[in-house]
């Protein structure tokens, strides 16, 4: 340590006082540590080791079979392939990481043959835009990302390239452990960050792993003479291998426009060196080639706008750039992974190149496409005749939220409930209400009752509110929960309404566990939607139709809408429902209504026939850390059929098909719509087949 004794004093005088110490100082005291050593503020060598549960929350088995497919004397249909299922999870991948190095899944992941790739792409500028687009009556919506996917993807650190350095270094580290021995690490970047993130994969992989930085040129991006710069064309790909030799690499080819006189090339044993062939009389010999190997520029197109790839999402990548990665750095029926999954790319690639997958995202809007999406190849697959895998949608749900609290505060359990309380009545701008027992705060009028951060809202406990409220000559309530027990929206909020009592049922969202975005007043609670469905029965035979769907949202006030309106119109969410606002000749903002109808908002419906035939089992850790199985008292959604809207064919099946039942007897049928804003509603109901 190169410090003379009056610095060694000074340095315990500032830490004594609480003060910052010179960087000048911070360096000497790591001098002896490395040649080179990347410091930035918060820096920590920590990493989360949390063992989160994971919830499966929808199994999508195999796709819905199809009408009026004409029988054939040979069946060439795709097969689901048996063993690993696919995993599209939802959630914080810091979490879900630390859940999979920590966790029981590790197991079954080194018992598929260990993870061989992951790819991510995750955000990497401060000012990028996660907006995404919906369409709905021939118009484009923007819809904004939630203040919890917004933050932690773009500010939520607070201090800028620090707070991303520190962000990515816990992942990435999680990510290294993660990855198997002979596996290789992708990370997708632009200009912002890539030289630092280099200098952080160096160490966390050792210098001596680098690859490759693949550039990705974007072939067919405009470009614009009015920049006062060299317009950017071009991103990053930093490529690691977690043990150089051991990795999985295969050359790939492309044509070539013209055909090249090359020479043949043969390896010398003695001069241990490759040289030119030559024939016989010592003539090099040559041949011509039509392809070349792929380098490490690669000329790909950026996705179409108006082809049939798009999705509408922002940050999606072309297909071709993840089949030349996967076609590169894995084989047939190995298991990669994508923790910044987006659109699901790299998931439907992986699929229709035969290789396991695990995605993950922290918006809803991300997991439904990527739903969506997965199901669409497995029916594209299924009808090739080629072989597909299952796919399950899991969560950490309860098990995240108690993490979020328990790091908010320590301490005893009623100092956490209270702590809990206050951050949701914070968060909903309720002062706190005195003097009751099961209402918690107030708002223009209303009492508000905050759920249970684990359980769901019951029946029983809606009762007990609504007695305190007769009791106290209370009329209206807002109850806040994460989760709401079936039927109770809106059947016994309904009958309650009819007495007096004017219940709203209102979903708390992750943002809560944000305190900027609680600071800031952003975050956005919304009302508990609900569906309509009936079955028609014939004999074991049943068809559902799905009869209504009712929801509330809001976006702006009309003030701040009118604000940014400029020249032509806009598209927002406005009480309900969402409205095209445009400027007339003389300034006045006409309304025009685009979901005036319940079909209008959903994106999305399917159906489990028989809900209640398999218990939700989940793998949690014990003190001594092993891991027991136990019934989450839930049921997983085996998603038989489904109908759902894409760019290509917009309309939507309101009618399933039959489904036959094996034998009589009664059966809870659950029906899932998930709508244009990728939240989902559910509804069980009682069929009885003779």
């Amino acid at each position: 340590m190169s410090l003379s004794e009056k610095e060694k004093q000074e340095i315990i005088g500032l830490i004594k006082e609480g003060r910052t110490l010179p960087k000048e100082y911070i360096y000497k005291l790591y001098a002896d540590e490395e040649d080179v050593f990347l410091f930035w503020n918060g820096r920590s060598e920590q990493v989360t080791n949390a063992a989160l549960p994971f919830h499966s929350i929808e199994h999508i088995d195999e796709p819905r079979e199809e009408v009026n497919n004409a029988p054939t004397m040979f069946d060439t249909k795709g097969r689901q392939l048996q063993g690993w299922t696919n995993k599209l999870i939802w959630g914080d991948n810091k979490l879900i990481l630390s859940s999979l190095v920590n966790g029981p899944m590790r197991e079954e992941i080194e018992q598929a043959g260990g993870l061989k790739l992951i790819y991510i792409d995750p955000p990497f500028a401060v000012d990028a835009d996660f907006n995404f687009e919906i369409e709905i009556g021939g118009e484009t919506a923007e819809k904004k990302q939630t203040v919890i996917e917004e933050i932690a993807y773009r500010d939520t650190w607070g201090k800028g390239l620090s707070s991303y350095m520190s962000m990515m270094y816990e992942r990435l580290q999680l990510m290294h452990e993660l990855l198997a021995k002979d596996g290789v690490l992708y990370v997708h970047l632009d200009h912002h960050v890539v030289h630092y993130a280099k200098v952080m994969l160096d160490s966390i992989f050792g210098e001596d792993n680098f690859m490759n930085t693949v550039v990705w040129q974007y072939k067919n991006k405009p470009l614009f003479s009015f920049m006062r710069y060299f317009p950017r064309d071009f991103d990053a790909i930093l490529v690691y291998a977690k043990s150089l030799g051991s990795h999985t690499h295969v050359h790939q080819n492309v044509p070539v426009e013209k055909a090249r006189k090359q020479n043949v090339v043969t390896w010398d044993p003695v001069l241990k060196k490759r040289i030119s062939k030559r024939d016989d009389e010592g003539n090099i010999e040559y041949n011509f080639s039509t392809e070349k190997i792929v380098g490490s520029v690669w000329d790909i197109p950026m996705v179409n706008p108006a082809g049939g790839e798009r999705l509408n999402y922002p940050t999606q990548k072309p297909n071709e750039l993840l089949e030349r990665i996967l076609l590169s750095s894995s084989n047939e029926g190995d298991l990669i992974a994508d923790f910044f999954g987006g659109s699901g790319t790299t998931a439907a690639v992986a699929e229709k190149l035969g290789r396991k997958w695990i995605t993950c995202d922290l918006g809803r809007f991300g997991i439904h496409t990527t739903r969506k999406r997965m199901i669409g190849v497995q029916r594209e697959l299924k009808k090739d005749g080629k072989d597909y895998r299952a796919f399950e949608v899991l969560n950490l749900g309860k098990y995240e939220r108690q993490f979020f609290i328990d790091n908010l505060v320590n301490g005893a359990r009623k100092k956490k409930e209270q702590a809990y309380l206050n951050l949701i009545l914070q968060a909903y701008h309720a002062p706190a209400a005195e003097s009751f027992t099961h209402l918690h705060g107030r708002k223009a009028g209303r009492l508000v009752h905050v759920g249970p951060l684990d359980v769901p809202v019951t029946k029983q406990r809606v009762l007990e509110i609504f007695e305190e409220c007769k009791s106290k000559l209370i009329t209206k309530v807002d109850v806040l929960g994460f989760e709401f027990e079936m039927g109770l929206v809106p059947n016994v909020l309904d009958e309650l309404r009819e007495q007096g009592v004017d219940m709203v049922a209102k979903y708390i969202p992750k943002d809560v566990f944000d305190p900027r975005a609680v600071a800031k007043g952003q975050v956005k609670f919304f009302d508990v939607a609900y569906l309509a469905a009936k079955a028609k029965v014939s004999k074991r035979k049943v068809t559902i139709e799905l009869t209504d769907f009712v929801t509330r949202y809001t976006q702006d006030d009309l003030e701040e809408v009118e604000k940014q309106l400029k020249k032509g119109s806009k598209v927002v969410i406005e009480n309900g429902n969402i409205v095209k606002l445009s400027k007339d000749k003389d300034g006045f903002v006409e309304r025009t209504v685009l979901t005036e109808r319940w079909q209008d908002w959903v994106d999305y419906w399917a159906i489990d026939f028989n809900f209640q035939d398999k218990k939700e089992i989940i793998r949690e850790k014990q003190a001594d850390g092993t891991f027991k199985e136990i019934w989450t008292g839930g049921y997983l959604f085996e998603n038989e059929w489904q109908s759902f809207r894409t760019r290509k064919d917009p309309t939507l099946e309101y009618t399933s098909i039959e489904h036959e039942y094996a034998k009589p007897g009664k059966y809870q049928v659950m029906v899932k719509v998930i709508d244009i804003l990728g939240v989902d509603t559910s509804q069980v109901m009682e069929v009885v087949v003779k």
